[in-house]
C-alpha cells in the first residue's frame, strides 16, 4: 500500500481509534508454491495488549484450507478498509481550470496489521479466546459460555480452531485530499455533503477531522 506523506496517519491515536471501531477484514496469507495467496474475510476482535500493537482474535472452521498454508508461512496481513467514496474528476479539478480536467479518485481509510499466527487448538484456551471475541459483538451476554465438554457449545469446539495473531508492525492510509489546495478541499467537501450517498459523510468527516488537526 502507498501512502504518500499527507495520507499517512498523523499519530497512532489515530489509527487506532478508527480501528477500534471496526471488527471486520480480510486475512491475506501467503500461498503454498504454486499457489496465489490466500484472503479470508472475517470477524475479528482487536486488542491494543499484549506487545506495542496488540493482538486479534479471530476462528474459523477447522476445515477451512487456508490452514496448510498459514502454518507453513504464519507470516499474515489483515486488512482492513472503510470510509470509500469515488470522488469525479470535477470534484478535483483545479480553480480556473475545465472541471473536466479534474481528475476521479477514490478516498478511504485503510489499516494493515501484519502479524505473526499462532494457532490455537488446545480446548481450554481456545474457549477462553473464543469467549473474548464472542463478548465484543454480544457484551449483553446474550450467548452462552462456550466450556470444553460442556453443553450447549463444548461438542462444537473440535471444529474450530482459533487464531491470535501477534501484530508486528501497523500502516494506516487516510486518503481525503490532504494534497489538494483549500479551494478545491472545500468544494469536495460540499459536494460529499450534497450527494450524502454510502460513506459520503463518514469521507467528509475524515477530511475536515485532518484539515482541522493540520
Amino acid at each position: 500500500m502507498l501512502i504518500h506523506p499527507w495520507d499517512a496517519a498523523r499519530h497512532e491515536g489515530e489509527w487506532h481509534d478508527w480501528l477500534s471501531r471496526h471488527d471486520f477484514g480480510q486475512l491475506a496469507v501467503n500461498g503454498l508454491p504454486g499457489d496465489p495467496p490466500w484472503v479470508q474475510p472475517m470477524h475479528f476482535r482487536y486488542e491494543d495488549e499484549p506487545g506495542p500493537y496488540g493482538r486479534v482474535l479471530a476462528h474459523l472452521a477447522r476445515p477451512n484450507p487456508l490452514w496448510r498454508a498459514l502454518e507453513a508461512h504464519p507470516t499474515v496481513l489483515l486488512s482492513v478498509v472503510d470510509d470509500y467514496v469515488f470522488a469525479p474528476g470535477p470534484w478535483t479539478a483545479p480553480e480556473g481550470t475545465p472541471p473536466e480536467h479534474g481528475t476521479p479518485t477514490s478516498y478511504y481509510a485503510a489499516v494493515q496489521l501484519r502479524c505473526t499466527a499462532h494457532v490455537v487448538d488446545d480446548p481450554a484456551e481456545k474457549a477462553e479466546l473464543l469467549n473474548r471475541q464472542v463478548t465484543h459483538f454480544q457484551p449483553d451476554g446474550s450467548t452462552a459460555v462456550a466450556a470444553p465438554g460442556e453443553a450447549p457449545f463444548g461438542r462444537l469446539l473440535s471444529g474450530i480452531r482459533v487464531l491470535n495473531l501477534e501484530v508486528t508492525e501497523v500502516r494506516a492510509k487516510f486518503k481525503y485530499a490532504g494534497n489538494k489546495p483549500q479551494e478545491v478541499q472545500d468544494r469536495i467537501a460540499d459536494r460529499l455533503a450534497e450527494r450524502a450517498g454510502p460513506g459520503d459523510l463518514a469521507a467528509r468527516a475524515h477530511q475536515l477531522r485532518r484539515r482541522t488537526a493540520g
